[in-house]
């Protein structure tokens, strides 16, 4: 059943077999734990897809975006913090302020699908380190001091930043993302599009 499940996920894209594997366990999520000091530990996994453009990356995060019922997509380069958590706004007809949650709020209790995760400003991306890890968005804005839950599964791809992936450094150098971002993911695929001819050829007949 595990199989036939994960192999359900992108049926139209050839491979990938670990990938599908995990893409299926981070849909159906884990139970968090709640220790008896107050800690909590989250059950939901954040996975990191980062390769060469064109091996399928964005296809597969639109997909599990379609598969889960909450489950939001956007894109690194048009998301900003704000869009991402909350934004503080004001009524143009009773002139109150309101607070209005982001992509990662929305997506509560499901996944969030970041593509380009690299292209984000740096700014940005501070706002991401809370949610992955405390699963929760803290607002102090316009007099309004409150907690969002973001009880959601992180789903990011990245390119390297040299277009394509460099063998001979290592993967921090490759990407463009702080270790203390990269750490937070619980699974990183590095996914290359390798010169096969068995392989390009098994692809084109899939």
């Amino acid at each position: 059943v595990y199989t036939k499940l994960s192999k359900s996920i992108a049926p139209e894209i050839y491979g990938m077999d670990d990938v599908k594997r995990s893409l299926l366990l981070l849909l159906v999520g884990g139970s968090s734990m709640q220790m008896g000091d107050g800690l909590k530990i989250r059950g939901d996994i954040n996975i990191a897809l980062i390769g060469d453009p064109g091996v399928a990356k964005s296809q597969l995060l639109k997909q599990v975006s379609r598969l889960t019922p909450r489950g939001v997509y956007t894109t690194g380069k048009g998301s900003s913090g704000v869009g991402l958590t909350a934004a503080v706004v004001r009524d143009p007809i009773s002139n109150e302020i309101n607070l209005e949650g982001g992509a990662l709020v929305l997506a509560d209790l499901g996944v969030c699908c970041i593509d380009e995760f690299d292209k984000m400003e740096e700014s940005d991306r501070t706002a991401i380190h809370e949610v992955m890890e405390q699963q929760s968005v803290s607002i102090a804005k316009a007099g309004i001091t409150t907690t969002l839950n973001a009880r959601t599964s992180i789903l990011a791809a990245a390119n390297p930043i040299y277009g394509r992936y460099n063998k001979k450094l290592t993967p921090h150098q490759n990407i463009n993302l702080p270790a203390a971002l990269l750490s937070r993911f619980d699974l990183v695929f590095l996914l290359l599009d390798k010169a096969e001819r068995l392989s390009d050829e098994l692809m084109s007949r899939h």
